[in-house]
């Protein structure tokens, strides 16, 4: 699976490339485990305007039943890449501003401004981030929702959903680069 085009229209109804009509943000998924999640991530990414990136190996088969029912008939919409790696999914995001969502984040989520570009890595929902996939990220850009004390972690998909609408309402909600 690669990079597609979503549906998007311009106002005079001429098709708009993807990267053109959406803002500038990415998820990352590491080594996603649940289908449902990931389903569900997949139709959160088609009505924000987000590009996923999924990190191999995933832990189900793109054609899960699970899956395709959390991400109802939102594929068509989304932009999905599989990567084979880390390494390789990491390369193409050289030049942007890596925020890694952990439990073992230094900074609360909300205390950070962001910007069209930046990309948001998020871990298995078994096991997190790899600490050398944490490590490679500055400090103050590893970043955690808060939670009841002794409490382990939320659920992989609202915690997407909290990252990525708390970065587009920063953004004004804007749909256009």
């Amino acid at each position: 699976m690669s990079d597609r085009l979503l549906g998007y229209l311009d106002r005079d109804n001429r098709p708009v490339h993807a990267t053109l009509a959406i803002l500038m943000f990415d998820v990352i998924l590491f080594q996603p485990e649940i289908p449902p999640n990931t389903g569900n991530i997949i139709r959160l990414c088609a009505n924000s305007g987000v590009r996923l990136h999924l990190v191999k190996p995933l832990g189900f088969s793109l054609e899960d039943k699970q899956l395709l029912r959390a991400g109802l008939d939102y594929h068509e919409f989304a932009t999905i890449t599989v990567h084979q790696s880390w390494a390789e999914c990491a390369e193409r995001f050289n030049d942007h501003r890596l925020f890694a969502v952990s439990t073992k984040g230094m900074r609360r989520y909300d205390e950070v401004e962001y910007e069209q570009g930046d990309v948001f890595p998020f871990g298995p929902e078994r096991r997190g981030l790899p600490t050398e996939i944490l490590e490679s990220v500055a400090a103050q850009q590893r970043i955690r929702l808060p939670m009841v004390p002794g409490n382990r972690s939320l659920n992989l998909s609202n915690t997407v959903a909290v990252v990525i609408y708390e970065a587009w309402r920063q953004v004004g909600f804007r749909t256009r680069t």
